[in-house]
């Protein structure tokens, strides 16, 4: 009679390892908890551990993980990707100028963007060198990005001075010439007492 009973607990067991999706059999022979990364002798073995302190807690830690992961389907939002055919490049001028009261050096960018899509107006971003994969990442350098639809992104590399952000700062989008301007400054560097 007893092994009829031992017989059937070795049956429920095997059914309930097979349906477990943390039971692992390695290359040794050995049995292994994924969740918890623990290593068994034998399935009865893990059948205590999956009874012990340490696998529940490990698998309500990995409930609660999931609750929160989950997003409602009425939040979620399917975006379009809308893949652009490109025409090139946009037409630009730079000028280097300083101010000549203080000595600041003032660059100007004028992107001309003829064909650019209705509605739309062009950004720009400085960019840091480190943020870039195009080149070697060099602490002296900084880089100017400028983009809108249809066209390519161009960048300029410049000086990894601070730009002073109030003063000599502004952008503009002149919708009729399709002329995007935008100006900095530098800020001056501090003069060091004797």
């Amino acid at each position: 009679m007893a092994s009829r009973h031992q017989m059937k607990e070795i049956a429920f067991s095997a059914e309930e390892l097979a349906k477990d999706k943390w039971f692992s059999k390695n290359a040794m022979g050995r049995i292994e908890c994924r969740l918890c990364g623990t290593t068994h002798i034998s399935e009865g073995n893990y059948m205590a551990h999956t009874q012990g302190k340490r696998h529940q807690s490990n698998l309500l830690r990995k409930q609660e993980a999931a609750k929160k992961d989950v997003v409602p389907m009425i939040a979620q939002k399917k975006v379009a990707i809308v893949k652009t055919v490109r025409i090139g490049l946009p037409g630009y001028k730079i000028r280097k100028s300083r101010d000549a009261s203080t000595g600041q050096r003032i660059l100007n960018f004028q992107v001309h963007y003829p064909e650019i899509k209705e509605g739309l107006a062009p950004k720009h971003r400085i960019m840091s060198a480190y943020e870039q994969k195009v080149e070697i990442p060099n602490k002296d350098y900084q880089f100017l990005v400028f983009a809108a639809e249809p066209y390519e992104t161009i960048a300029f590399k410049i000086p990894g001075d601070d730009i002073q952000q109030d003063g000599t700062f502004f952008t503009n989008w002149d919708k009729e010439k399709h002329e995007y301007t935008l100006q900095f400054g530098f800020k001056l560097a501090e003069k060091k007492a004797a």
